[in-house]
């Protein structure tokens, strides 16, 4: 199948996303290397960063959609695009948390990797305007997002999503701390896994050592970016394979 990209609709602090030529249906969303933090105000960018984020995604959407998880991967291009279905996108960035690290830790005081069990879904409104302030389920309702049978199936969705995610990570010895996604709707109404899942959107460490693989390491200038990302897909890739 030949994809050829169309107009550029939107271009985020990650990603820039078209049209696809002659398919209404699907969207091309080109990973930039760009690295961003605190909503912005961190800027900074290596090298590949992009085509590793879209290695990463493309790896794990194949492995949930195997796994029953509907996702909006169809294919990916080049070294840094990927195809996937247009879907109508909840503004609404969904967290799980399986330690204790980052805001919930710092909210509470808590000691950085306590366990959280069962683990802990939170919203966030997607609006980078307002910080994408927390919101509990009546916000979400009292704005129109979703209903309350809504909110428990995304919830219950997002579950499942950690389950198998958990299972990935554990087979090349990554701990999952917690991890950021985000769904649309299909024409059907059903919830599709959308965005991207990646070291930008993930808690990683090192099973063994505790070593911060993911974006943590620009946040809190441990340096050597890269090399966490890297470090991350190589792992993947020789359990679960290269062929994208």
């Amino acid at each position: 199948m030949t994809y050829l990209p169309g107009d550029l609709i939107y271009e985020g602090k990650a990603k820039k996303i078209f049209t696809v030529q002659n398919r209404a249906d699907l969207l091309w969303q080109e990973f930039k290397n760009s690295l961003t933090a605190f909503n912005g105000v961190k800027k900074g960018e290596f090298d590949i960063k992009g085509q590793l984020n879209r290695d990463i995604s493309a790896i794990i959407f194949r492995y949930l959609k195997n796994h029953g998880i509907r996702c909006h991967y169809v294919d990916a291009l080049d070294s840094n695009i990927m195809i996937t279905q247009k879907l109508k996108m909840i503004p609404l960035e969904v967290v799980v948390r399986n330690k204790a690290a980052g805001s919930l830790k710092k909210k509470f005081d808590m000691p950085e990797g306590f366990d959280i069990n069962p683990p802990l879904v939170e919203f966030y409104f997607k609006k980078d305007e307002l910080n994408d302030p927390f919101m509990s389920d009546d916000h979400v309702v009292m704005l129109r997002l979703l209903t309350y049978e809504q909110i428990q199936k995304l919830k219950t969705t997002s579950l499942e999503v950690n389950k198998f995610l958990k299972k990935f990570f554990e087979t090349v010895d990554i701990t999952l701390v917690d991890f950021k996604v985000e769904f649309g709707l299909s024409e059907a109404g059903e919830f599709v896994l959308g965005d991207e899942i990646s070291p930008d959107s993930c808690r990683l460490w090192d099973k063994a050592t505790g070593e911060k693989l993911d974006k943590d390491r620009f946040r809190l200038d441990l340096g050597d970016v890269k090399t966490g990302y890297n470090e991350v897909s190589n792992r993947i890739k020789k359990v679960y394979g290269e062929k994208l």
